[in-house]
């Protein structure tokens, strides 16, 4: 009986110290391990970094959309990877690419850039052009209009038109506003590579058993670059001014 006493003491110290730990680790202010936190210069996930930066323009999973399609096959096959680097980059100039880099003022670091490289040539297709070497990426010489128009009589009409102005198949290709807003380059890959997911060919399927050279793909370039206007848009209309209100008639 002596002992009880100092064992119920024990008991109660126990209990006292198990409820002050309970109630230390339910404060907010009690110490607990949180998720690492990514800031964004750290993601390298390509599904991430195309899915923020890509996708709105180039369509999810490389598809295409109001650009062309990245994972198109021909279009891999053409440009290597120092083109797709310069391109997500540096942007291009004069049209509604812009530059990704924080070098040239964009967002993403070199190792963001390289991991876009990297995700966007794993959707290449070795066979992409089977048995056809398709032209190069970069014209080797320069186009010329005459001959071009001819060679889009050839290959081209036939879906936009005798002119460019559209057809039963295709829209206008000579749109003021469409070629200001594309570099003769763009042209030149489009050519090249198609639309598939719009439904126009490449440089092999426009005509049946003739595929476009690469002299033909210049002269055409060259073409529709001299049918872009010198103030592209719609020019405001003319409105006339009352004598009363000093107008010229």
């Amino acid at each position: 009986m002596k002992h009880r006493p100092i064992f119920v003491a024990g008991a109660m110290v126990a209990v006292a110290t198990m409820l002050a730990c309970v109630a230390c680790n339910s404060s907010p202010s009690a110490y607990r391990l949180e998720p690492t936190v990514v800031t964004p210069n750290d993601v390298v996930d390509f599904k991430q970094l195309y899915g923020q930066n890509c996708a709105g323009c180039h369509g999810a999973d490389g598809k295409g959309g109001a650009a062309i399609a990245l994972a198109n096959p021909v279009f891999l096959a053409i440009a290597d990877d120092s083109v797709i680097r310069r391109i997500a980059s540096n942007g291009v100039p004069g049209t509604p690419m812009p530059a990704f880099a924080q070098s040239a003022g964009g967002m993403l670091t070199e190792k963001q850039i390289d991991a876009i490289v990297s995700g966007i040539r794993s959707w290449a297709k070795p066979d992409a052009s089977g048995d056809r070497t398709p032209p190069p990426y970069t014209a080797p010489v320069p186009g010329d209009p005459q001959r071009g128009a001819d060679a889009y009589r050839t290959y081209c009409s036939s879906c936009h038109g005798a002119d460019g102005r559209g057809g039963t198949k295709a829209s206008s290709i000579v749109d003021g506003s469409y070629l200001a807003l594309v570099s003769d380059q763009q042209l030149r890959t489009v050519v090249i590579a198609g639309r598939p997911e719009l439904g126009a060919p490449d440089w092999r399927g426009d005509v049946e058993g003739r595929p476009m050279s690469a002299q033909d793909i210049s002269d055409v370039v060259a073409w529709l670059s001299s049918q872009r206007p010198k103030f592209p848009g719609q020019p405001y209309p003319t409105i006339a001014a009352s004598p009363a209100q000093g107008g010229v008639q």
